[in-house]
């Protein structure tokens, strides 16, 4: 089976970068990304910076307007979030926002979509966090929403907590039937349901592979029994690399991100392409990773140059 990359910016703190410039880094990442053969790149659509990746207080880039610029930057890669959160926006805005940035980009959006989780966020923004389960509902609502906007012409939705009246969106996306919708997460019960019903994509974040084979399975089930054809769905897994041209760079690297040291994916090219073989063979189709030190580049070219080429069509 063959797997596919996307490269993630869930970073904009680079050394001797001023705001000014900063997204002119951006742009370098993402061109890179693109050059090197990628076929994704996403961003985070977060408020503040979240913990994990940086301090709360470092640059963060509002998401879609991140994508709509480097649409113009870019001519090849898809493009999207991993993933929004639903409490941020009206279903139907996103939609239009998303069929806009499908426009500028010539079909090359893709609609990344969660139940949000940052409670800060919304606190220091005024935003409503309603408890978990509300969160599901409303992802439910907008899931639906959002397909009936890239698919009918003037469709009407009455839930509980959003409704749209003969909504329009146009222009329409590029190609019929919208942007691929991915949907993240790893609730079995609820999420796993909803991407069965609703997704193209699937994406589980910060797993093992047993972890990422087991969820797999489960979604199987779900789309058994709503009658979905289970391999419709890309079934993609989001994990953070830390690589380094040979033993003496990585142990220097170790040395620097002690916090990362339990994670697999650590190592030359040649032990971390053993380590993205194993969620291939849990199941992983589209493997999405974000890079430590990723300001320097170099790492993604190591990526490109030296394990990419282990995997049969690693563009898609």
């Amino acid at each position: 089976m063959s797997v596919w990359f996307g490269y993630h910016l869930p970073s904009y703190t680079h050394p001797d970068t001023k705001a000014e410039t900063l997204f002119d880094r951006v742009v370098e990442q993402a061109k890179a990304a693109e050059e090197a053969g990628f076929g994704l790149v996403t961003v985070m659509d977060h408020l503040y910076q979240i913990g994990g990746v940086g301090q709360v207080d470092e640059p963060m880039l509002e998401g879609w307007l991140t994508l709509a610029a480097l649409a113009r930057e870019t001519k090849r890669v898809r493009l999207g979030t991993l993933v929004t959160g639903v409490t941020y926006r009206n279903p139907a805005l996103l939609a239009k926002q998303v069929t806009t940035l499908d426009t500028i980009s010539g079909g090359r959006a893709v609609l990344g979509l969660g139940a949000a989780w940052n409670d800060a966020e919304h606190e220091g923004y005024g935003y409503e966090f309603p408890p978990v389960g509300e969160r599901m509902d409303r992802l439910d609502e907008a899931l639906a929403i959002i397909k009936l906007m890239f698919t009918e012409d003037r469709p009407s939705f009455h839930g509980e907590h959003y409704q749209i009246e003969r909504a329009l969106n146009v222009p329409r996306p590029v190609h019929p039937g919208g942007p691929p919708i991915l949907v993240g997460g790893g609730g079995e019960q609820r999420t796993l349901r909803l991407v069965a019903r609703y997704a193209d994509y699937y994406n589980i974040f910060n797993a093992t592979p047993d972890e990422v084979r087991h969820k797999y399975a489960v979604l199987a089930e779900r789309c058994r029994e709503i009658g979905r054809d289970y391999g419709q769905i890309v079934k993609t897994c989001h994990a953070t690399i830390l690589i380094g041209r040979d033993e003496a760079d990585v142990a220097v690297k170790r040395e620097r991100h002690r916090w990362f040291l339990g994670n697999p994916l650590i190592g030359t090219p040649a032990q971390v392409a053993e380590g993205v073989r194993a969620y291939q063979a849990a199941g992983a189709e589209y493997f999405i990773f974000n890079l430590q030190d990723a300001h320097l580049i170099e790492p993604l070219y190591l990526m490109a140059e030296q394990v990419i080429p282990a995997f049969a069509d690693a563009v898609r």
